[in-house]
């Protein structure tokens, strides 16, 4: 019953999407654009910035490839959930789902399946174009290792947007985790500059912020061919933020729920 639940919603958003046929062509000519522009930007820099790069081969353009496609991930987590009970509230759809059998949680975690389908393919868009037409050499690539690193900050990423949802159900707009991880994360995460060139103070918080183990993780298994073992420190902290955030989630979700039952505005926007 949940995998024809899940196919359903999955349809559902693919008609959806495929039917602006036009923002669907240009979504994928902007990343060859978006390639392209840091492929020149890494011209410009030259050599510049290798100190701080040569633990991931020395070259700025396959490290900030890296970077931006990857952290599309985390925007993905961090919108989706909040995003589709939003939109649904906003439609009036909720109540309807809501009568349904499916369970307010299935139709948030199923709501989510085109959106991080269509990420993927994204970021496969970006490692494709980078590889075919302007030079990224992932030939040493280390798969196992960065598909595992893949998969845990997807979960540590769901989370945190389910954890996100919660603030939308009861607050309907803003949440502070979203501000703090969506906003800060680009900079204490590494996704364009490494973490290095910012002041020592400064340095210390990426540790808090998952999206810094996953990229450093997913770069050296992507660039540099790291095995699991070698990535055994970056792969335990996602590990761990995921243990602690994903439970954590779950919890503040329902509790969510519960306060907007009572509420009476589980279906209001």
């Amino acid at each position: 019953m949940i995998a024809r639940k899940a196919w359903a919603f999955l349809v559902k958003d693919l008609r959806v999407q495929t039917s602006y046929r036009l923002a669907f062509i240009m979504n994928f000519v902007g990343i060859f654009f978006a390639v392209a522009i840091f492929f020149f930007v890494s011209k410009l820099m030259g050599r510049s910035v290798s100190p701080y790069l040569a633990p991931y081969g020395g070259n700025y353009f396959a490290f900030v490839l890296i970077g931006i496609a990857l952290s599309g991930f985390l925007g993905t987590g961090l919108g989706v959930f909040s995003s589709s009970i939003s939109s649904a509230q906003a439609a009036g759809t909720l109540e309807a789902m809501l009568v349904t059998p499916t369970r307010l949680t299935e139709i948030v975690m199923l709501s989510s399946l085109w959106s991080f389908l269509f990420t993927t393919i994204n970021v496969a868009a970006y490692l494709i174009v980078g590889v075919a037409f302007f030079g990224l050499e992932l030939g040493q690539a280390n798969m196992p290792a960065a598909i595992l690193i893949l998969v845990l900050m997807v979960c540590v990423f769901s989370g945190l947007g389910i954890m996100s949802a919660s603030f939308i159900m009861v607050l309907k707009r803003g949440d502070p985790i979203s501000w703090i991880f969506g906003s800060a994360s680009s900079i204490m995460g590494g996704t364009f500059f490494p973490v290095q060139v910012l002041p020592k103070w400064l340095q210390g918080f990426s540790y808090f912020f998952p999206l810094f183990y996953g990229l450093r993780g997913m770069r050296l298994a992507l660039l540099k061919g790291h095995g699991l073992w070698a990535l055994r420190g970056d792969i335990g902290a996602l590990a761990v933020f995921a243990g602690v955030v994903v439970p954590l989630s779950f919890w503040t979700f329902s509790r969510a729920v519960r306060r907007a039952k009572i509420d009476g505005s589980l279906a209001t926007y």
